[in-house]
């Protein structure tokens, strides 16, 4: 089959009916076609044209090593630094399309699986037909252009005991029973964003024990998200179904996340890829690189969003003529130096590249580890400049119906011009402002980009046991033996 058009997205899509609940009702008919997520299907689905665009089909696409067909770029298992080069150029027109805003494009989860692919020796650790099942996986979501959404989180109940200490041990998803078909799994799992997607990978997390009692949590697999017993429960949209001139970004980006039950779901044995081995889910994503492809999908991500406030903010400073104060000048520099930094890290990840053990050339890990630790901060701090350089003018913003309306037309044009534009621009402008940088779409943005990668305590100190500084202490250790101690008088 090769690339899908969002024509075709939109079709599958609509012919695999999920249990999907939403505001407390569920979802019938052609979930792409319910108005609490039509606008986010059309965006998905305009990802999609853009690997048929002309003049982009060489930088979206290649050439499938099965099949022939044109696949994304973003399956293209790198072998040279060229590759990780390519696929970075690929990540950035999607990543672009929304301004860097969409954090689950289907990019994240394709450098996932083909890291995950390539290291399928490593499944055949745990069994030899897990390795198998994540090849022929891979090989499955690539040539159909299927789109992923993943769940790790186990629900946030009682974070004191684990999750066979609970007060319900079936809370947390868990294996009920092994069958000739499959393996049954009850429970729920969180945070599921983007359930308009095709298929979801259920994947290990946190640290888990290796205990009897937490074998049953120990597993990866996959599934359609049309599959039967597979419920997905929504948290309130922040598309309030609004115009697109008043909510510019929600309205075409509100991804959703969701509580995903598993309601005695059976998953087939030929999606089974980690099974009952603590050991071996603990070391998933270090020993196949998998974080390492993720994130450098992540920081491209990043860089279009740190990129797109720094231009809100500059187009604001130009419009209302602010540039002048050496405050806001400061402001935008701390943006700039945001940007650069996070061009920098990817850079010089893909510089140091390496082959790893499986043949792939896998980017360098620590710049790209210190950028996912940084973004954290970043991101609230852009969001506050925006706040700052905004200040009243984002307090008031009349909405497309007040533009619309002849008795205030006139006021309107008259009282919100800016200096080098009329109302209307400026209103727009500072509509995309707002829900960049306070709507409840804005607060979920902040939100979101705080927890991408977990707790970012535990980050940080990951990367403090992780991070060789014995080097650096060698260095001062030969200085001080340099350095003379003064003997006692």
């Amino acid at each position: 089959m090769g690339v899908r058009t969002g024509a075709q997205y939109l079709h599958d899509v609509n012919q695999s009916p999920r249990e999907l609940w939403i505001d407390g009702r569920r979802i019938t008919g052609a979930v792409a076609e319910d108005a609490a997520f039509r606008r986010l299907a059309g965006s998905i689905a305009g990802l999609y044209d853009l690997q048929h665009q002309p003049g982009l089909q060489e930088e979206m696409t290649y050439q499938s090593p099965s099949s022939g067909d044109r696949v994304g770029l973003s399956f293209l298992t790198p072998r040279t630094k060229d590759d990780l080069a390519r696929r970075r150029r690929m990540m950035q027109h999607w990543a672009n399309f929304s301004g860097g805003i969409m954090g689950r494009t289907p990019d994240y989860l394709n450098s996932d699986l083909m890291a995950l692919a390539s290291a399928s020796g490593f499944f055949d650790q745990n069994d030899p037909r897990f390795g198998e099942n994540v090849r022929r996986y891979y090989e499955y979501v690539r040539e159909n252009d299927l789109c992923l959404t993943h769940t790790l989180i186990n629900p946030q109940s009682n974070r004191a005991v684990g999750p066979s200490q609970q007060s319900d041990p079936y809370i947390a998803a868990r294996i009920l029973e092994k069958t000739s078909a499959g393996v049954v799994v009850r429970g729920a799992r969180m945070l599921a964003t983007l359930p308009l997607a095709d298929e979801i990978l259920v994947f290990p997390s946190t640290v888990i024990r290796a205990t009897d009692e937490d074998k049953p949590y120990a597993y990866a697999f996959s599934l359609p998200c049309a599959t039967p017993g597979l419920r997905f429960i929504c948290r309130e949209s922040f598309d309030y179904g609004r115009p697109e001139f008043d909510h510019p970004l929600a309205s075409r980006f509100e991804e959703m996340d969701a509580m995903v039950v598993f309601d005695d779901v059976l998953v087939p044995w030929d999606r089974v890829f980690l099974l009952e081995n603590g050991e071996l889910c603990n070391r998933l994503y270090s020993d196949t690189d998998a974080t390492v492809h993720m994130t450098h999908q992540v920081v491209v991500k990043n860089i279009a969003k740190a990129e797109f406030v720094l231009g809100v903010a500059s187009t604001i400073v130009d419009m209302i003529g602010i540039e002048q104060f050496q405050h806001v000048q400061e402001k935008i520099a701390e943006m700039i130096i945001a940007v650069e930094t996070q061009k920098a890290f990817i850079l010089a990840s893909e510089a140091n590249a390496h082959e790893n053990p499986y043949g792939v050339m896998t980017p360098d890990w620590t710049p790209l580890n210190i950028a996912r630790n940084t973004f954290p901060k970043i991101y609230p701090r852009l969001v506050e400049i925006i706040q700052q350089l905004g200040a009243s003018g984002l307090m008031a913003i009349p909405t497309e119906r007040d533009l619309s309306e002849p008795t205030l037309r006139r006021d309107i044009d008259r009282f919100y011009q800016a200096r080098n534009t009329d109302a209307a621009t400026r209103i727009r402008l500072f509509r995309l402002a707002w829900d960049l940088a306070l709507s409840s779409f804005a607060g979920r943005q902040v939100l979101y980009e705080r927890f991408f990668f977990g707790d970012p305590v535990r980050m940080a100190g990951a990367l403090y046991f992780s991070y060789d500084k014995q080097p650096m202490k060698n260095r001062v250790a030969e200085f001080l033996e340099r350095t003379p101690i003064p003997s006692p008088e």
